[in-house]
């Protein structure tokens, strides 16, 4: 099958984009390895899909793939390059973009700088919705791995995130504990690893180890968990400059029962062909 593919990016979290509107795509979980492996294809985090909604209000379904093939309810750096792609591909004309994904509707806001809004819904906080396995939902964590304990936040930005805080980000063992942390026993579908070093109440330096992926240069809906996770312990304010590895987002979250909204820049790459 060929297909025509953007190759975008999210503050370094890279994606490759595929009109699903204007061509026929079906791709089994070897060949989005193959078009994400950064050796014999495009290379990327997660390949998107943009297929047309076939409900009422809703502009476009976002489908999202790991790199290791599969598909994943959530990827807040990919729906702002998801709603630069259908308004630089002409899909729409329109601003502010709807699209259902497999968590929920998402609202996208195209700036007029280039950047683009994304209104992340409500975290939710309760175990049984994260999924957690815990008896009841706390603040914080206890959680073992490798033999020692440590004090974690978790919530879902529409995909389970664990955050737990760190001294200095740059020394923090992402390699190491981001993957005992994403396949532990208590989170059933696995979780993305936020570890978050606080500068100040209104900025944060952050590193995520995705589900997946590995650790990426940048990770929306886990700058937006480590914000959530930061108001919930008392130590942050409702706006957070978040300096990931790849570059800087604005997250607002006003507390409990409002929705959190993370702002960032869309960057498309290059745009090709592949036989999959």
């Amino acid at each position: 099958m060929k297909l025509y593919f953007t190759k975008m990016h999210g503050l370094g979290n890279d994606f490759v984009v595929i009109d699903a509107v204007n061509q026929v795509v079906t791709l089994s979980p070897v060949q989005i390895r193959r078009l994400a492996d950064r050796h014999f294809g495009i290379g990327c985090d997660q390949v998107l899909l943009v297929e047309p909604s076939d409900q009422a209000g809703v502009d476009f379904r976002y489908r999202i793939f790991n790199a290791d093939g599969g598909e994943v309810e959530q990827c807040g750096n990919g729906a702002r390059c998801f709603a630069r792609f259908v308004r630089d591909h002409s899909l729409t004309d329109q601003d502010q973009v709807q699209v259902l994904t497999a968590s929920g509707l998402l609202h996208l806001q195209l700036q007029p700088d280039g950047q683009v809004t994304v209104d992340m819904g409500q975290p939710r906080l309760e175990p049984v919705d994260i999924p957690f396995l815990a008896t009841e939902r706390a603040a914080c964590y206890a959680i073992t791995a490798d033999g020692t304990e440590r004090t974690i936040g978790v919530v879902s930005m529409g995909n389970p995130h664990a955050v737990l805080t760190v001294a200095d980000v740059d020394q923090a063992p992402v390699a190491h504990l981001g993957p005992l942390l994403e396949r532990h026993g208590r989170f059933p579908n696995r979780a993305n690893v936020g570890f978050m070093q606080i500068i100040a109440p209104d900025q944060i330096r952050l590193r995520v180890f995705e589900r997946g992926a590995g650790e990426t240069l940048a990770c929306g809906s886990g700058a937006c968990a480590a914000v959530v996770v930061g108001r919930l312990w008392g130590l942050l304010w409702p706006n957070v400059q978040v300096e990931l590895p790849g570059g800087e987002l604005t997250i607002h979250w006003a507390g409990e029962g409002e929705s959190v909204t993370m702002t960032g820049p869309a960057t498309t790459v290059f745009e090709g062909w592949i036989t999959s």
